[in-house]
């Protein structure tokens, strides 16, 4: 398999999402993981930002930080933030127990979360990870999630309401910096063969 670059075409928050369901799919077939991931499309073109860890709360809010400065730094206009996550779901009629953590849920389910903002609204799109018997990535199945709205949490919310300035850019390109913060302005990945993807 040869390496390809982030296409240069990705233009809307569409594309962003077709992109971000690739990259799952590939990672779920070569690592069995998803590593969380922004990709986002900015004023130099599409650029992704994979944190170090997610260890803890306070790593995951760091990630969650960290890549809403990485948006103001290269001016994002659409973003999506890749995840795996635990999913539970009340039955219809059954109201939802929010004390339960989903991790700790008899019913959860194991979810790749694609989540998509841009300026015209959010997208979002739950890809249900199917296993085999020996724990080995299958394939993703189909979504039966209600449509929700608006997404809410530490990892919505990432892009800013309107692009910022030179000047706002410049000051949070000097704290990324400071934290050692590196965005990689394409990113490679194998293609996978037709029957695969």
């Amino acid at each position: 398999m040869s390496p390809v670059q982030l296409p240069r075409q990705l233009k809307t928050l569409d594309d962003l999402l077709a992109q971000a369901e690739h990259y799952a799919d590939y990672s779920m077939r070569n690592s069995g993981r998803v590593p969380p991931t922004l990709f986002l499309i900015g004023a130099d073109g599409p650029a992704i930002f994979m944190p170090d860890n997610l260890a803890d709360d306070s790593a995951k809010d760091d990630f969650a930080t960290t890549a809403r400065l990485v948006c103001i730094a290269h001016a994002a206009t659409a973003t999506v933030m890749t995840l795996e996550a635990w999913m539970k779901s009340a039955t219809p009629g059954e109201k939802m127990d929010m004390t339960e953590p989903p991790s700790e849920a008899f019913d959860r389910r194991e979810v790749v979360v694609l989540i998509g903002e841009s300026r015209d609204g959010q997208k979002h799109k739950f890809l249900p990870i199917i296993r085999s018997g020996n724990g080995k990535f299958f394939g993703f199945g189909e979504s039966d999630v209600p449509g929700l709205d608006e997404m809410k949490g530490r990892f919505a919310q990432i892009l800013p309401p309107k692009v910022a300035d030179a000047g706002l850019r410049e000051v949070a390109k000097a704290m990324l910096k400071v934290k050692g913060v590196k965005v990689a302005p394409s990113f490679k990945a194998p293609r996978l063969p037709r029957g695969r993807r």
